[in-house]
C-alpha cells in the first residue's frame, strides 16, 4: 500500500513512547497495570506482591519476576486510547538492571518518573533522572501512594524542584494525604474527583464536582449526606482539610510555576500528578493528561537519516533490547526495534549498517508483555519485535537504502565479576548457546582473558544479575552452571593512539577484551585505577563504551573449561 508523506506525519504526531522509571518498591509495575487497565487494553489488573492468590503483572511474566515480585528486564507494551496509539517501556527499578533500564531509555521520547509520596526522592529515582536530563528526556512525575502517610504534597514539590533543580509544575492536587485523604483536584478544569472505596483491580469512574462551588456552597458541609453512589472516601471529611487545599492551592497559582512547554520539552520543568496506583486515585487523570502532553516522536529533521529521491523520509530505525524464549515453546530471539523515520512495512529489506548485509524481515511483531500479534506496518514511535535468528545486535541501525547511523548503546562498567562453567559436559552445548543469547541480550557482560587461559568471566553492575543469568540458563536451556565470584571491583575500556606502546597494569589487574572485541582492564580498587592512569598518561580510559559489534565469534571461541 503506497502511503503519503502526511499520511506518515499524522500517524508520527498520534504516537506516544515512554518509559516509567522509579526506586524499587515505588509502585511503577503497578502503575503500568493501571494504566492498561484504564486504557482499556486489560480488564483486570495484575499485581506485583508475591502471593500465590493474586493475579501476576503482565509487564512480568518472566517466571524469576513472579517468583520474587519485582521486575527484571525491560518490558514492551503496546495499547491503544482515544485513538494514539501508546508504546510503553516498563522498566526494572532495581540498580541491579539498571544497565536494561538505561538502553530502554534511549527508545523513549519522554518519561514518567515515580515516587513514593511516603518516602520521598530515593537514590535509584535520581540516578535514573540524571540519565533522563543527560539525554534531554523530558519527564512527567507521578506521585504515588498519597493514601499513605509522608510528607505534604507542598514539601514533596519543594524536594522535587531541589533535589534535580527543575521547576515543579502540579496538574493535580490532593485534598489531604495519608488517612485523611479525601479526593484530587484537576487544576485546569477545576473538578475534584472523589472516588469509592470499591475494588481497586478493575476500573470505577470518580465522582466530579466542581471545586469552585463545592468551596464557595454550603454543600461542604453536607458531604455525609450525599447518596451511597456519591464517594465512601470524601464522606466523613470536614470543611477544614477541603479549606486548607483550597489555600494551597491558592499559594501554588500566585507563587507556584506556570507550564512552558518549551522549558518541559527541553528537561527544564517537570509536570506533578498526584494519585495512588494500587487505590486507582488519580490513574484516569493521569493517563488522560499524559496523552496530551507527552511530546509525540520527533520529525526527521531533528533526527540521523538521509534524503531519499522518492521525497519520502526513508525507513530507518535501531535495534535498544533483544529478547530471547519469549515464546519458550519455539525458542524464538526477538529483536526490538525502535522506529525512527519513515514506514515500516513486513517482509522489507533493509540494510543492517554495522555490517552492511541486507536481510528480510519477514516476521515483525506488536508485543505486549509476552503476548505478541503480527504488524503488517509501524510508523516514527513505533516499537516493533523483529523475528532473528542472529543477524541483529544490540545497538544495531537498520535503515531501507541511504546509509544512516544512530548512536550506539552504551556498555556500562560493571561493578561485580565471576567466573561460570558448566559442572554437566553433556549440557555443555546447550550451556555455550544459551551463554550467547543472555550476553547478546545484554543480561550480562562477558569478558576473557588475553593470556593462555582465555577464561570466560562474568561482569554485570549488581549480584542479582548472577542470579537471573543463572535462573535462565537452568529454566530455558536445561544447563546448570557454576559460579565463582572473582576479586575484581572496576572495569575501563583503554586506547592508545600509539600501537608501540604497552599498558602498564597494576598488581592483581587481569586485561581482558569484551565481547566486541574492544580491549578492557579489571582492577581490584579505586586506588587501583588512580595507578593505572598516573603511569598511562598516554591511554585514555572509558568507564562507559559502546556496543558496536558481534558477539557470536567471541562466545563459541570461549575454551572449555575442565572441571
Amino acid at each position: 500500500m503506497t502511503v503519503t508523506r502526511k499520511q506518515i506525519e499524522d500517524a508520527r504526531l498520534n504516537r506516544r513512547t515512554f518509559a516509567i522509571i522509579s526506586h524499587p518498591d515505588a509502585g511503577k509495575t503497578t502503575l503500568t497495570e493501571k494504566l492498561l487497565l484504564f486504557g482499556g487494553s486489560i480488564e483486570v489488573a495484575g499485581s506485583v506482591r508475591g502471593r500465590k492468590s493474586q493475579r501476576t503483572a503482565r509487564s512480568d511474566w518472566m517466571e524469576l519476576e513472579k517468583q520474587r515480585g519485582i521486575s527484571v528486564s525491560s518490558t514492551v507494551l503496546t495499547f491503544t486510547i482515544d485513538e494514539t496509539h501508546i508504546n510503553l517501556l516498563d522498566t526494572p527499578g532495581h540498580h541491579d538492571f539498571s544497565e536494561d533500564t538505561y538502553r530502554t531509555l534511549m527508545a523513549a521520547d519522554c518519561a514518567v518518573m515515580v515516587i513514593d509520596a511516603a518516602k520521598g526522592i530515593e537514590s535509584q529515582t535520581e540516578k535514573l533522572f540524571r540519565v533522563c536530563s543527560a539525554r534531554g528526556i523530558p519527564v512527567i512525575t507521578f506521585v504515588n501512594k498519597i493514601d499513605r502517610p509522608g510528607p505534604s504534597s507542598l514539601e514533596i514539590l519543594g524536594q522535587i524542584e531541589k533535589e534535580f533543580a527543575i521547576e515543579a509544575v502540579p496538574v493535580n492536587w490532593p485534598i489531604g494525604g495519608g488517612p485523611e485523604f479525601a479526593g484530587i483536584v484537576d487544576i485546569s478544569t477545576d473538578q475534584i474527583h472523589l472516588y469509592d472505596n470499591g475494588s481497586n483491580q478493575v476500573r470505577s469512574a470518580a465522582t466530579r464536582r466542581s471545586w469552585s462551588e463545592l468551596l464557595e456552597s454550603s454543600e461542604l458541609q453536607t458531604l455525609e449526606d450525599s447518596p451511597g453512589d456519591a464517594d465512601s472516601v470524601a464522606r466523613s471529611f470536614d470543611s477544614g482539610l477541603f479549606s486548607h487545599a483550597g489555600e494551597e492551592l491558592e499559594l501554588i497559582k500566585h507563587a507556584g510555576q506556570t507550564y512552558d512547554r518549551d522549558k518541559f520539552l527541553r528537561g527544564q520543568q517537570t509536570l506533578v500528578f498526584f494519585g495512588s496506583a494500587l487505590a486507582n486515585y488519580g490513574i484516569e487523570l493521569f493517563l488522560r493528561g499524559f496523552v496530551s502532553l507527552c511530546p509525540p516522536p520527533p520529525p526527521p529533521t531533528q533526527m540521523i537519516t538521509s534524503d531519499v529521491s522518492s521525497g519520502l523520509p526513508q525507513f530507518s530505525g535501531f535495534v535498544f533490547k533483544i529478547q530471547a524464549n519469549l515464546d519458550p515453546m519455539h525458542r524464538d530471539r526477538i529483536a526490538f526495534l525502535r522506529v525512527g523515520t519513515g514506514r515500516f512495512e513486513r517482509d522489507m529489506d533493509v540494510v543492517i549498517e554495522r555490517s552492511g548485509n541486507r536481510v528480510r524481515l519477514p516476521r515483525a511483531l506488536q508485543v505486549f508483555g509476552r503476548e505478541r500479534v503480527t504488524m503488517e506496518e509501524a510508523f516514527p514511535g513505533d516499537i516493533i519485535g523483529v523475528v532473528c535468528p542472529g543477524e541483529l545486535r544490540l545497538g544495531d541501525t537498520v535503515y531501507q537504502e541511504s546509509p544512516v547511523r544512530y548512536p550506539g548503546i552504551p556498555q556500562f562498567p560493571p561493578e561485580v565479576f565471576a567466573s561460570i562453567s558448566c559442572p554437566d559436559t553433556s549440557r555443555r552445548k546447550q550451556f555455550d548457546r544459551g551463554l550467547q543469547q543472555l550476553v547478546e541480550e545484554g543480561a550480562v557482560q562477558l569478558f576473557q582473558g588475553t593470556g593462555r587461559q582465555r577464561d570466560a568471566i562474568l561482569a554485570a553492575v549488581g549480584e542479582l544479575q548472577f542470579d537471573v543469568v543463572q535462573f535462565r540458563l537452568e529454566t530455558e536451556y536445561n544447563a546448570p552452571s557454576k559460579l565463582q565470584r572473582l576479586p575484581y571491583a572496576l572495569a575501563r575500556w583503554y586506547h592508545c593512539d600509539d600501537r608501540q606502546l604497552s599498558l602498564q597494569s597494576p598488581y592483581g589487574a587481569k586485561l581482558v577484551i569484551d565481547s566486541f572485541g574492544s580491549p578492557a582492564v579489571l582492577l581490584r580498587s579505586q586506588w587501583d585505577l588512580s595507578q593505572l592512569e598516573r603511569n598511562n598518561p598516554k591511554f585514555s580510559f572509558d568507564a562507559i563504551h559502546e556496543m558496536r559489534s558481534s558477539v557470536e565469534e567471541f562466545v563459541t571461541s570461549t575454551p572449555r573449561r575442565q572441571d
